[in-house]
């Protein structure tokens, strides 16, 4: 069997080095659920005092009634979701038997995002939890980006 050449990689115009391969891996399902926790610990605190009964959801991929019902033509094309009664539309009680809010983020289609695109994963993740929690309290765009960038 013949050998195996090296992989290079160039930065920039920076001289190509060695890629180290060994080792490297997409985060598991445990350790996506620890950053997830990472990136909403580091949203502001008084936002994250309105989200004290919001639940975050990692799972693989959505459920295929999700799919059918967004419409979407691939499990990849959602990141995440919003499930729940919007705080907008809520009462000043909770209904008997209302499910929590939850906000779902799916890991395989982040992961795919993230190989695709030049961001961190993190905040990648970061974006699709501010996304989704803003749709929990009525946000626009706008004040999704501006608590985005207060979240660092």
């Amino acid at each position: 069997m013949g050998s195996v050449p090296s992989i290079k990689a160039a930065a920039s115009g920076e001289a190509s080095q060695d890629l180290d391969w060994d080792g490297v891996r997409a985060p598991s399902s445990a350790e996506f659920e620890i950053l997830a926790q990472a990136a909403y610990d580091r949203l502001p605190e008084d936002f994250r005092k309105l989200c004290a009964d919001l639940v975050i959801n990692v799972t693989e991929f959505p459920e295929d009634d999700v799919l059918k019902e967004l419409e979407a033509e691939s499990p990849f094309d959602l990141l995440g979701l919003f499930s729940g009664i919007g705080l907008p539309q809520q009462g000043y009680a909770p209904q008997t038997g209302q499910m929590p809010n939850t906000i779902h983020l799916y890991r395989r289609p982040i992961l795919d995002y993230w190989a695709e695109h030049d961001e961190s994963l993190g905040a990648i993740v970061t974006h699709v939890l501010v996304h989704e929690i803003g749709h929990h309290f009525g946000f626009d765009d706008d004040d999704m980006d501006a608590i985005e960038k207060a979240a660092g």
